[in-house]
């Protein structure tokens, strides 16, 4: 094996360029850089016009579940940081070995010392009549994606070609996105590489009840269509109509450019075991890759190869790549699948069966000369890790094969070796936890313990376990609770509630992609749990509602909170307070004769001047209080909102109009505010302060938004509240007009609106996502800053109109109902 020559301090460095912007090659390139820092001159060539991302994550991108910056693998900012040239969307066309060159599609050439082809695989497209047709895409990457959901956005049918992987990823999705959705598979039973003909159809019937057609034995004859897709023949003479095709019948390794380069190329470009070519210059490493006479699809061998190719650039010895025994964990439209090994049986073999078809589990372990050959889990894959480490280890299983379905819970209890819900623990060190990124238990653990990781995503961080797929979270989860023992405290994102799986963000995101516009229409499109939903989801759900689709859906007000029906807060004494809203906390003789008059009328028994400088009115009986706020209401006086998930006050200084050291015209500038923000929704109550100078006597750093003015205009606050957590605001930026506030304020509320969890104050939302994330949201992009601040105002057009918000001044008969629902 070469050794790489550490250039000397001041010395060029070697040139590593990298054909290829994917998991495989920058996964090579992260090894190389942990073992080897700043060791290469690092140029790399991307095909797509975007950084580093999760390929496995197309799927969730595709049904709404994610953003694309949530598959992220590696941002522009990690380029920059380890001095990587990336030239993304200027693909390679041409290796010049002679002159140790690249040349990319624009003209660009760049040499090398050593090189990377790192080129993939490409779809296949079987050879019918029509596949060139527009309307026939692949699913292989984000302009895969992009194609889906333009179609998806206008409707009609959808026909997959393939029931694999991929492409019952596929079909989920656009059935997500409201297409009628069919799926041809030429095999006996879908997925039939990972599952057995029992599981196959298990997920086909599941398939089936989630509403798609899947036909299996179809073989497909021709694409229809003139200018257009517009159906499917099969060779039985069938027709099925499409709007779009997706053909997902497989992948071949894309060896073309170094088969044009001379090297030795087979099915895929031919490696030793180190990941060189047939020049010692080149490497390869992927999907495109034959190595041993083999050529891999599933994402954990590429990390080994990768991992070894990363060792071997870095100058250090290592046993090689010898290939992988792999194992597929995967989560199919909601259902739990894993495989491994050659679960096809045959002489000599074995089959042990589970199979409880109304609970929708079946396992099967196939095993030859008393050790496991393959496994197939369907519905129940706990015990995945644990069949998968057996195999690999080859060990006797003959003494434990009656019990051997029942799992290593089953297994560790019955031998005394521990409690069965930490069976995790029972596995030896060199158990396989992450099968996408090759990480072991013991790499795991050790990570936990020298780097004192106590949560999931640090976890991630430092090992890549759970970081691809993440079907091992659980077991990452028990590795963790097993080593911190009554430490750990587990940070898994949690439900929204018990009526569902889902979490708050997994919701927000589906209402939108699968544009869903009522109460009803999100239970049952999500599958929720209970007919109805419950106090906790109904209130969320009717928000999201509103943040979606401003004057699509009108809001609900059963399922608002009881203080919301009623415009008042209820009193430990069953009572209710009301407080009628006083812009900027001014006031004048009309309001305090109406307020004097409503407390004599209905024998308010407490009145009091709030922390927000309003009047409360305490003790209020509540079949009185849709009179009482006819009478407020007939003096002009609307809901101060005291109540509400929505803005509550502006406090303010008297400001530069009395105050000697005023600055700027506190009271003025607090009143437009509260005119514009008012009546507004939101995640949770939201508090404005404007000091007019930079003694804050309003308090505008502790709250949600803050305005301080100064001698040259005004610093803007944001994420502060008070209460038992007192936390201070976080400075946004520094502004010289009212408008300007009054475009943050705007676009500040849209953004918490469109992406906080309900019931999350600014303060925690801010802690979550980083004051980093607002800022260029708001901040440092204008654009978006404006779009945010125009959805506001549009949406306000809407809220400000609506009865909730205006109560009885043009709606006394509507507050009458809404206060009287229960």
């Amino acid at each position: 094996m070469t050794h790489v020559t550490h250039p000397a301090p001041g010395a060029a460095k070697p040139r590593l360029v990298v054909i290829g912007n994917g998991m495989a090659g920058i996964r090579a390139v992260e090894d190389l850089i942990d073992r080897a820092p700043g060791l290469y001159d690092i140029t790399v060539f991307g095909a797509e016009p975007r950084v580093n991302y999760n390929r496995i994550m197309l799927s969730p991108l595709l049904s709404g579940e994610k953003t694309f910056a949530e598959i992220v693998l590696n941002d522009r900012d990690w380029y920059d940081a380890n001095g990587i040239t990336l030239h993304a969307g200027d693909p390679v066309v041409r290796i010049d070995r002679l002159r140790r060159q690249v040349v990319a599609r624009s003209g660009l050439a760049v040499p090398y010392d050593r090189l990377i082809v790192a080129t993939g695989s490409s779809p296949i497209v079987i050879p019918v009549p029509g596949a060139t047709l527009p309307g026939v895409v692949t699913f292989r990457d984000v302009d895969d994606v992009d194609a889906m959901l333009d179609a998806s956005a206008k409707g009609g049918s959808a026909v997959v070609i393939g029931g694999g992987l991929l492409g019952l990823e596929a079909a989920v999705g656009l059935k997500a996105r409201g297409m009628d959705v069919t799926v041809l598979h030429l095999a006996g039973h879908v997925m039939e590489r990972q599952l057995d003909a029992s599981a196959g159809h298990l997920l086909a019937e599941e398939l089936r009840r989630r509403g798609l057609t899947v036909l299996t034995g179809a073989d497909t004859a021709a694409i229809l269509g003139d200018d257009r897709v517009t159906g499917v023949r099969l060779r039985d003479g069938t027709d099925i109509a499409a709007d779009i095709v997706v053909m997902a019948v497989g992948i071949r390794p894309d060896a073309r450019l170094a088969g044009e380069a001379g090297l030795d190329v087979e099915r895929g470009v031919v490696v030793d075991d180190h990941m060189t070519t047939s020049d010692p210059a080149i490497f390869a490493v992927g999907e495109c890759v034959q190595h041993r006479g083999q050529c891999y699809g599933l994402v954990q061998p590429l990390f080994e190869m990768a991992k070894v190719l990363g060792a071997r650039l870095a100058g250090l010895e290592g046993a090689g790549y010898v290939g992988s025994v792999t194992s597929t964990k995967l989560k199919v439209t909601g259902v739990d699948v894993f495989s491994a090994g050659d679960f096809s049986g045959g002489p000599g073999t074995e089959d042990i069966v589970f199979r409880d078809a109304g609970r929708g589990v079946y396992k099967r372990v196939v095993l030859q000369d008393g050790r496991v050959k393959g496994a197939v889990l369907y519905g129940d894959t706990a015990d995945g890790a644990w069949y998968f480490q057996l195999l690999k280890a080859g060990e006797d299983v003959s003494d434990r094969r009656d019990t051997l379905l029942f799992g290593q819970a089953f297994a560790a209890a019955g031998a005394g070796t521990g409690n069965p819900t930490d069976a995790v623990a029972a596995l030896p060190d060199d158990a396989e936890i992450c099968g996408c990124n090759g990480v072991c238990k013991g790499t795991i653990v050790q990570a936990i313990t020298t780097k004192g990781l106590t949560t999931l995503d640090e976890v991630k961080a430092h090992t890549k376990a759970a970081g691809s797929c993440g079907s091992c979270a659980g077991l990452v989860e028990g590795l963790l609770a097993h080593t911190l023992g009554g430490a750990y405290e587990a940070a898994a994102i949690k439900p929204l509630c018990k009526c569902t799986e889902h979490d708050h963000d997994s919701v927000r995101r589906l209402i939108k992609s699968q544009g869903l516009k009522s109460i009803p229409a999100v239970m049952q499109a999500l599958e929720w749990k209970t007919p109805d939903g419950c106090a906790s989801c109904r209130p969320a759900l009717n928000f999201y509602l509103l943040a979606a689709w401003p004057g699509e859906y009108v809001d609900h007000a059963a399922s608002r909170f009881v203080n919301e029906r009623v415009h008042a807060n209820i009193q430990k004494d069953g009572t209710y307070s009301v407080v009628p809203r006083m812009w900027g906390g001014l006031t004048n003789a009309k309001e305090l004769r109406a307020i004097a008059d409503v407390v004599d009328k209905f024998a308010i028994p407490t009145v009091k001047v709030t922390g927000g400088q309003r009047i409360d009115l305490l003790g209020i009986r509540k079949e009185d209080l849709p009179a009482v706020w006819a009478d407020l209401n007939a003096a002009g006086m609307v809901s101060g909102h005291a109540y509400g998930k929505s803005l509550r006050t502006v406090k303010t200084c008297v400001g530069s109009e009395w105050c000697r050291f005023g600055t700027q015209a506190a009271m003025s500038i607090g009143i437009d505010l509260e005119r514009l923000t008012w009546g507004s929704w939101t995640p949770h109550k939201f508090k404005m302060a404007v000091s007019g100078c930079p003694r804050n006597c309003a308090e505008a750093t502790i709250k949600d938004f803050g305005v301080v003015a100064t001698d040259g205009g005004f610093d803007l606050y944001v994420g502060g509240n008070g209460g038992i957590k007192v936390r201070a605001c976080d400075l946004l930026t520094k502004v010289t007009t009212e408008a300007e506030v009054h475009e943050y304020v705007g676009a500040f509320m849209q953004l918490y609106r469109e992406e906080a969890r309900y019931l999350e104050r600014t303060a925690p939302w801010i802690e979550r996502v980083g004051l980093d994330f607002v800022k260029k949201r708001i901040v440092e992009d204008a654009g978006n800053r404006a779009a945010l601040n125009a959805r506001f105002l549009e949406s306000q057009r809407h809220s400000q109109s609506d009865p909730w918000a205006e109560q009885t001044q043009k709606h006394a008969a509507s507050f009458k109902t809404l206060a009287t629902v229960e």
